[in-house]
């Protein structure tokens, strides 16, 4: 076995502690079993998994509450089966991981109260939804039915409300940032609400990269992988931009398969050829009426 599979063996067996630990073990706990320092196994271990060993502990039993909240267990019994001591570190955490309460998940959004509105652009038409804790949704679509329905059955038991007179500022913010970044408003780009979407830390990671890619740029999964330190995880990374939610905000479209091709794309690969288009071109595009 030369250095760099025994490197490969010893993180196996760190996260393999990881998933059997009920408890998350400290990092000095894992550096010991490791024959490793703290701080070097910290590095190593983000490089070839994406994430923390916290981190990836944390979301190794998000995923197990998820499941269990999705097969109809009750919540304090799929919070203790999960292994967390306590309600009160779920919902820590819940906003960013489960992007609303464990009760609201499980009950597919129920008492979520998610306010939305769709306006036309360049690529179609555009929906955004906003919850009380921030941007919820940003989808693209043929017609308002198309993305409606696409919002009911993402949060199947949440109430919906369309906002149109006046909107609000969230949905404003959003609406008014992707009219700057397509090219069809010259006004000034505004900062982006807050967002409250369902993420494990490595898809967090992967949408912050993606942010990063200047307009008029691709990049293959293998590439960005590799710059994220983890040239083994292509796969992984495509996996985080299928499950990205934020059209156009989260810029996914600039992701390609390794041979240059462009690959899929959840709104519509012609839209992506479109929008791939005008940014290497520098041209924007033309915003069309209203559907």
């Amino acid at each position: 076995m030369n250095a760099r599979q025994a490197n490969e063996a010893t993180l196996e067996h760190v996260r393999q502690l990881l998933e059997r630990a009920e408890e998350a073990p400290t990092l000095q706990t894992l550096a010991d079993a490791a024959r490793l320092s703290p701080s070097h196994l910290q590095r190593a271990f983000r490089r070839r998994y994406g994430m923390s060993p916290a981190e990836y502990h944390r979301a190794r039993r998000f995923g197990q509450l998820k499941s269990a909240l999705r097969n109809g267990a009750a919540v304090s019994d799929a919070v203790y089966d999960a292994g967390f001591g306590s309600g009160s570190r779920v919902y820590e955490h819940s906003d960013r991981l489960l992007g609303m309460t464990p009760a609201s998940y499980r009950a597919g959004g129920a008492g979520a109260d998610i306010r939305y509105t769709t306006t036309a652009t360049p690529l179609g038409r555009l929906l955004v939804a906003t919850t009380s804790r921030g941007i919820c949704s940003v989808t693209l679509g043929d017609s308002d039915a198309e993305l409606q329905q696409r919002l009911a059955d993402e949060f199947p038991k949440a109430s919906h409300e369309r906002v149109d007179a006046g909107r609000e500022e969230w949905l404003d913010a959003v609406i008014a940032r992707i009219a700057h970044d397509l090219g069809w408003s010259d006004a000034d780009a505004p900062a982006l609400p807050p967002l409250d979407v369902a993420a494990t830390a490595f898809q967090w990671r992967v949408w912050d990269a993606l942010t990063r890619i200047p307009s008029g740029v691709t990049k293959s999964y293998g590439e960005l992988a590799a710059e994220l330190g983890m040239p083994k995880a292509a796969r992984a990374v495509g996996n985080a931009c299928g499950n990205n939610r934020l059209a156009l905000i989260v810029p996914c479209h600039r992701i390609v398969r390794e041979d240059g091709s462009l690959g899929g794309w959840r709104w519509g690969v012609a839209r992506k050829r479109e929008l791939l288009a005008s940014e290497r071109q520098g041209t924007p595009l033309r915003k069309r009426s209203a559907a």
